[in-house]
């Protein structure tokens, strides 16, 4: 699968000794999940980040007078910034290295975090979300990358899911956390505290990141172990967007993500309003329900991730591997048909759960395609490219979301509007499957020259 169907083949080029000291009678140390963990903790605070406002909205549309509509349009600005630089982080990281690319994004999307406490107005409220959203975009391109970088292609997809975790994570310790800060300290402190957390990331990461080879944290034996099985790249130069948009598994990467990306977000922007718009319960009513959720969709991601890490073990091919892991997340998410028909909120809780947990598994596996087909240096610009079209789809969404439950509301059956989006979400990942295996039906390493 190179250029539109020509048939691929991989660089071969021997690998250099690393820097580092002899490897022989040494253990390989485990710096590499020192990594994770950091990557991890990233992806928690930024959705922690992202999701105060939601978690908000049954306060703040009082004290300000939204409609659903407005509120829709407030999380539309969102993703069109995030959208934006998600393309414009990628080039960045791929262009200036992971290291400063990451940096920078979590200071602007924390100082932006903490700017919500002082708005005071919807149009306030709007340009802080805008400057989260230009923010944001640095996370997923970054830690892919970083992936790429510091672990051996048969763990990527195993270790995408534990740091994509920190994204139920942080759904999970928002609700759990900040309807109740508000509620002791204002609404105000809830977003300053988030943006603090971020700012005391980036300190760790600036001293203890690094590649490989340059790592003062892990032996030659860890370096070999991360390098044995990857591509010997002769250059870290990054490609042109253009040059990488005639290869079928961007494209492939891209609509997965148009497709399936805004039923996440239909999660996180949602899911307060419709336990208190269908079943009458306030944020902290609804908290315990939402804390489930989340915790379900992190033991099922992370058990999808495990799976597939033992397929790969037990000689199963990447391709078969990603295919396999693929179409069962795809199905997981149908069963979330049925949630209107249900008036107990645990059936929901659990049929909700269960449809996250695949979308983060899906999520995860779609973004380790990524670094199977192409070389590092192309990795974060492709992965933006992908997160941008997620986020533009999740930019319409919210808005058409407000705007069909408003409709709804207004004639007193708002259930019937969360039906139609419950069962537009059921099929979307089936879509996607077959659109990605139309354009990629094989995950073979990509050459791209120059």
């Amino acid at each position: 699968m190179s250029r539109l169907g020509a048939v691929p083949s991989a660089q071969t080029i021997p690998l250099t000794c690393p820097r580092n000291l002899p490897m022989s009678g040494s253990a390989p140390t485990s710096f590499r999940w020192t990594i994770c963990a950091l990557l991890f903790a990233a992806t928690t605070v930024n959705y922690i980040d992202r999701q105060i406002l939601s978690l908000l909205k049954p306060v703040l549309e009082v004290e300000f007078g939204w409609t659903n509509a407005q509120f829709g349009w407030l999380n539309s600005l969102f993703q069109g910034a995030y959208a934006i630089s998600l393309l414009g982080f990628g080039w960045f990281i791929d262009r200036f290295g992971t290291k400063l690319g990451y940096a920078v994004s979590i200071v602007a999307w924390s100082l932006s975090a903490a700017a919500h406490a002082l708005a005071g107005s919807f149009q306030g409220f709007a340009a802080s979300r805008i400057a989260l959203g230009l923010g944001e975009g640095g996370n997923f391109p970054a830690a892919i990358k970083t992936v790429a970088q510091w672990f051996p292609v048969g763990d990527r997809a195993f270790v995408t899911t534990l740091f994509n975790s920190g994204a139920n994570v942080g759904a999970l310790v928002a609700p759990a956390t900040i309807p109740f800060i508000a509620a002791a300290l204002g609404w105000q402190a809830a977003f300053l505290i988030a943006g603090g957390i971020g700012l005391v990331w980036v300190v760790a990461w600036w001293y203890l990141y690094s590649a490989p080879r340059d790592s003062r944290f892990a032996n030659a034996a860890e370096v070999a172990l991360i390098e044995a099985g990857q591509v010997a790249e002769t250059t870290e130069a990054p490609l042109p967007w253009g040059s990488l948009l005639g290869y079928r598994g961007t494209w492939g990467f891209i609509l997965m993500k148009c497709i399936t990306d805004p039923v996440w977000w239909f999660f996180l922007i949602w899911l307060p309003g419709y336990f208190k718009d269908v079943y009458h319960q306030d944020i902290k009513e609804s908290a315990g329900k939402l804390v489930a959720i989340y915790a379900i969709v992190t033991v099922v991601s992370i058990a999808g991730g495990f799976v597939s890490k033992l397929m790969v073990q037990r000689g199963w091919s990447v391709t078969a591997t990603r295919k396999a892991c693929m179409m069962v997340f795809a199905l997981a998410v149908v069963p979330i048909l049925l949630v209107p028909h249900f008036n107990d909120p645990w059936i929901a809780v659990a049929l909700i759960g269960l449809a996250g947990g695949a979308h983060q598994g899906w999520s995860a596996t779609i973004m380790t395609t990524v670094s199977d087909l192409f070389p590092r240096r192309a990795v974060a610009s492709i992965i933006g490219m992908g997160g941008m079209a997620g986020a533009l789809g999740g930019m319409l969404f919210p808005v058409g979301t407000g705007i069909l439950l408003d409709h709804y509301k207004a004639l007193g059956s708002i259930n019937t509007g969360y039906g139609i989006l419950f069962g537009a979400c059921a099929f979307a990942y089936l879509v996607a499957f077959v659109v990605s295996h139309l354009l990629t039906p094989k995950f073979t390493p990509v050459k791209i020259d120059g």
